[in-house]
């Protein structure tokens, strides 16, 4: 049988066993044992054992359970009250005003969070009620919501850098350096939409009901948000100073979070009992995606199928943003279907050799995948905020979905703009492999 027929039965075996409800991590081990069993002469139980252990005995996989944690402590804490109450004084004169705290909010919870979800849950919780309570529409109140949202992947620590970082076996640390440019350009575009949706529909604006303020009474709002800040700081700082690789820098975030969450009064037995059962499934679950992740990975390498993919990459010699352009739609509507975490432990070893064929960056490359995760996450019918949205509004999923549009639509032009100028992911990556071989950093 030809590599690409033995390709199409794996395939079709993969499909009919996740279409059949089985768990995701399974269902890839049940396909890599296919694979190793019917067009390999190598033994299915031993790669299986000797697949599995690899994959989950890493240090640098260690990080993932820590950030998770640290994550669900805060998810727990006021954290989300203190982020509404301090940002609204410094809005009140930007065209749009209270609907640029979702993607603020977003953007400092995502940072500390790591998960999509959980940053949409927690803002949303506090966001959602006051913006309907003040006037703003739905559509644009939840369409903010549910882009911003996605903002908890792609500013450092991310779980899902962590995860592609494992599987690209890539540095994590210029993962997480990387994500901080086009974090922020994300950022500036959705509030950029804002602004001008504001501008064309200035009846649609409730009228400003905070008053006047001074400095002094703005920073007294925000002082709440000053103890989070500095975890964030910290936890970025002692990974690109290199006092501490991105585990140890796990470790000292959740040890940080437990101490916020304390110091706040939110720190109860049952809060920490909840944040430990939450980030155990959370852990378990992807590691689990990742262990069958590694075995379908090996039995691929057994069966030829990514060298072949290679070849025939080379052979059709594309020009690297044609590969881009298939990858981008590829990834879309592979995000009809799967979660992030799925997309990119099944996609990453194949594509990989095909990237590096056409010289696009591996680092850049994390980023690109990082950004279509997050259009995902807002496209129908396996948008993970969108499901969230739909349960804490009362809305429908399609609703929130066509309210999600524009930024959806950002997202998109994110994707053009770090194409067109990669050097906006990969500046802060460079510097530090520069300092690093300087004999600075770690």
């Amino acid at each position: 049988m030809s590599t690409l027929a033995i390709g199409g039965v794996l395939l079709a075996v993969m499909f009919t066993v996740l279409t059949l409800g089985a768990w995701i991590g399974f269902g890839l081990a049940i396909t890599g044992w296919v694979g190793m069993a019917f067009f390999t002469n190598s033994s299915p139980s031993l790669n299986l054992a000797t697949a599995v252990w690899q994959s989950v005995a890493s240090w640098e996989l260690a990080a993932l359970p820590l950030f998770v944690w640290m994550g669900e402590i805060l998810f727990r804490t006021n954290l989300a009250n203190q982020m509404f109450v301090g940002l609204a004084p410094w809005l009140r004169r930007v065209p749009g005003r209270l609907l640029h705290v979702n993607v603020l909010a977003c953007g400092i919870f995502g940072s500390v969070s790591g998960s999509s979800a959980a940053t949409a849950v927690t803002i949303g919780k506090m966001t959602v009620p006051e913006l309907k309570r003040r006037g703003y529409p739905d559509n644009i109140s939840l369409g903010s919501l549910a882009g911003s949202g996605t903002l908890g992947i792609l500013i450092p620590p991310s779980i899902i850098m962590v995860v592609y970082a494992v599987a690209a076996e890539v540095s994590i640390i210029q993962i997480f350096l990387a994500g901080f440019l086009p974090g922020l350009l994300v950022m500036v575009l959705f509030s950029g939409y804002i602004i001008i949706w504001a501008l064309l529909n200035p009846s649609k604006v409730p009228p400003d009901d905070l008053g006047s303020t001074t400095l002094r009474q703005k920073l007294y709002a925000s002082r709440e948000l000053i103890p989070c800040m500095l975890l964030i700081l910290m936890v970025i700082w002692v990974i690109v100073a290199g006092y501490a690789t991105a585990t140890e820098a796990a470790a000292f975030g959740a040890a940080g979070s437990l101490i916020l969450a304390w110091w706040s009064g939110s720190l109860t037995f049952e809060n920490f009992r909840e944040s430990l059962l939450g980030a155990t499934r959370l852990s378990a679950m992807i590691m689990f995606i990742l262990a069958g992740a590694a075995y379908l990975t090996l039995a691929m390498g057994f069966t030829g199928i990514p060298r072949a993919l290679a070849e025939y990459v080379a052979w059709l010699n594309p020009s690297k943003f044609q590969l881009i352009a298939v990858l981008t739609i590829m990834y879309i509507i592979l995000g009809t279907a799967l979660d992030g975490v799925s997309m990119i432990v099944l996609t990453t070893t194949i594509v990989l050799p095909m990237i590096q064929k056409v010289g696009i960056d591996p680092v850049w490359f994390g980023i690109f995948i990082v950004l279509l995760v997050e259009i995902a996450e807002v496209t129908p019918p396996v948008g993970f905020v969108l499901f969230v949205l739909q349960s804490m509004s009362g809305r429908d999923s399609w609703y929130v979905a066509y309210a999600a549009l524009p930024f959806f639509l950002m997202l998109v032009i994110a994707i053009v703009v770090i194409t067109i100028f990669p050097d906006i992911v990969t500046v802060l990556p460079r510097m530090f492999v520069e300092a690093t071989q300087a004999g600075g950093p770690r």
